[in-house]
């Protein structure tokens, strides 16, 4: 039984993701028409247009990258060692060649108008992102989960940002060092 080939919206987003990421959220319709194989009416279609397709396509990245998260954190049994290992992961997603940095900061930074619905898909990534931070905290019983929280997506955002810029000097590891000094309670 053959399986079905994806419609459409489908196919825009694919495109969208694999383009947005490589080659910025300013990549033009026609490239994101022709390598989905769809016709101009059907971005306007699903999607209203390419700021409705950015939207949803950073919305499902986000799904994909908070899942990616949530295997960091439980691939250790406590929860210091969980959010020092997410570094660890870090770590090795930048050494990847494929690696562009954070798509968020990226489509922020591109995106002058502070109306454009991408804006609000960022934003719920990084909250969402931070109450896991924080729920890591809680249960480690650290004394600012909060404040920590926000240090920890700081250096985790850093990490992001200087591991699509900064060969060879593995940012996630000095991450990691100072993220033991956030955490406190031993050695890194």
């Amino acid at each position: 039984m053959t399986r079905p080939s994806p419609g459409p919206r489908e196919r825009l987003l694919t495109a969208g993701q694999h383009l947005f990421y490589a080659r910025g959220v300013a990549v033009g319709v026609d490239a994101l028409l022709k390598e989905a194989k769809v016709a101009r009416r059907s971005l306007y279609e699903h999607f209203g247009g390419k700021d409705g397709l950015v939207a949803a396509v950073l919305h499902r990245a986000a799904e994909e990258d908070l899942a990616w998260y949530d295997a960091a954190l439980a691939a250790e049994d406590e929860p210091r060692e969980r959010l020092l290992g997410l570094f660890d992961r870090l770590d090795e997603l930048i050494a990847n060649d494929d690696f562009r940095g954070c798509r968020y900061f990226a489509s922020d930074v591109a995106l002058d108008d502070p109306d454009h619905p991408a804006h609000a898909e960022t934003e719920a990534f990084r909250r969402r992102l931070r109450e896991r931070l924080i729920r890591e905290l809680e249960e480690m019983d650290h004394a600012d989960p909060e404040r920590a929280a926000n240090q920890l997506h700081l250096l985790i955002e850093g990490t992001l940002v200087m591991g699509a810029t900064q060969d060879e000097r593995q940012p996630a590891r000095a991450a990691r060092d100072l993220a033991a000094l956030v955490l406190g309670g031993g050695g890194a």
